[in-house]
This record gives structure tokens, sequence and C-alpha cells, in this order.
């Protein structure tokens, strides 16, 4: 596979079809009330901040996207509040005529018929390296790792520094990350909070939601807490802090 990755503002035509992908993510993470303060200004804000892939067999057909978004970090540590916390500072920046002093990448979505190609790290490389053509020197990455769904009860502190016996992460989202340089640093705890009714949660996951307490969903990397008497479930992600140094 030949793939040719550029910027959304090098290839607007995309821009119609840029969410159109055939994905693999649940619908309850495309719930984040945050996240809309990215994605709706995603095609026109943010457009040099969104990599587009494709192959050059089928030129007009996105195989890849990675998102990113410039946000302001003063000089402190990464935040607790992870995903939510950049799109929020990245937002804040542009509503307040603050410039922004860090990068963060957001996502990387793969096409379902190209899952296990190679892409993913293809587009963390490009990342890495726009990140860089930008200005910047380091690139952080909220992860949110690919094989903590099959252990929703082992805490994240645990799970993200699990190893392998070649020194290599034990998860494989992670694992991308560390092979193209990058770091792990420490756990987001709250990097993605979504709320909603128990209809909403019913309607996201065809889970029943009928009790109180903690519930397992499908792709889900901490169990969903359920209250069933207030009519609500709120699920927060915790996802792990990674940096890709750019010098």
């Amino acid at each position: 596979m030949a793939l040719q990755i550029t910027t959304l503002a090098e290839r607007p035509e995309f821009s119609s079809s840029l969410w159109d992908m055939d994905h693999t993510w649940h619908e309850f993470v495309l719930n984040d009330p945050i996240a809309d303060l990215f994605y709706a200004r995603a095609t026109t804000v943010y457009a040099d901040h969104v990599l587009v892939a494709t192959d050059e067999a089928e030129p007009g057909r996105l195989a890849a996207r990675g998102c990113m978004i410039p946000y302001v970090s003063d000089g402190a540590g990464l935040p607790d509040d992870g995903w939510d916390g950049v799109i929020r500072s990245g937002w804040l920046a542009r509503e307040r005529g603050h410039r922004p002093d860090a990068v963060s990448g957001l996502e990387v979505t793969v096409r379902r018929d190209l899952l296990g190609k190679g892409l993913s790290s293809l587009m963390v490389a490009a990342m890495r390296d726009h990140a860089a053509r930008l200005g910047h020197r380091e690139l952080v990455v909220p992860v949110r790792p690919n094989g903590k769904h099959l252990e929703p009860h082992t805490p994240m502190t645990e799970y993200a520094f699990r190893k392998r016996p070649d020194g290599l992460p034990h998860d494989p989202w992670l694992r991308v990350h560390v092979r193209a340089g990058g770091k792990i640093v420490k756990v987001a705890p709250r990097s993605m909070t979504v709320p909603g009714t128990l209809a909403e949660w019913r309607g996201w996951t065809d889970l029943p939601f009928d009790r109180t307490g903690t519930i397992e969903v499908p792709g889900a990397l901490v169990p969903v807490h359920c209250d069933v008497a207030h009519d609500y479930a709120v699920y927060v992600e915790p996802n792990v802090w990674v940096s890709h140094s750019l010098d």
C-alpha cells in the first residue's frame, strides 16, 4: 500500500466525508459532551491539525485520519482530565485569543477493512512529523489503550505500565507509541467523561441499565456507574499520557 498523508487543509475535498469512514468506535465514546468543542470545528478551525491518509490505488477514499489540537499548557504538567482537558484548553485559547504553546494528539482512526496493515504506526509517525513542522518540540497524546477493555476491573495504573518480556508495553496501542519514540508518563484518571440518562445509555449500548451499581459495557475501559433511582449513568475513562519528544 502506497499511503499519501497530508493535512485536511491541503485536501479540503475530504471535509464532507471525514467522519464517514467505517470505523470501530463504540457509540458511547462518541457522546462525550466535550468532543464538539473540537469536532464541530475540526474541518474549519483545525484543518491544519487534521491528517488525512489515502491509498494511491484509491485516491478519493480515506484510509485513515489523525486529529491533533493545539492547547495552552503554561508549563504545567499533563492534566488529569487528559482528552477532555486538552480539548477544553484548546477551545478556551481560541475564545480568549491566547496563543497555544503545546499540541496534543486526539485520535487515530483507521478504516475497518485496513486494520492490521500497519497504518496506525504510519499515522503516529506522520503526527510527530507534522507537530515538529508546526514548531513544537513535543507531541503529547492521551492514549486510549486498545486492549484495556478486556480487563475493565484492572486499575489503569497497573495496566499502563505492564510490560512484555522484551520490555515493550503489554498493550498493543501503547506499544505502537513507544516504538515510535513515545514515553509513557502517567495516567490521566478522568480523561473522558460521558454522562447520560439510562435511556441514552440503553440506546448507545443495547444493555438494560436496570440496576444500580457498576455495569460492564463492551468496549469500555472501566465499568460504567449506574444509578437507577436518579436515572443516570456516568462513564469516567482513564487514558495514558504519552510524550513524544520531537528534538
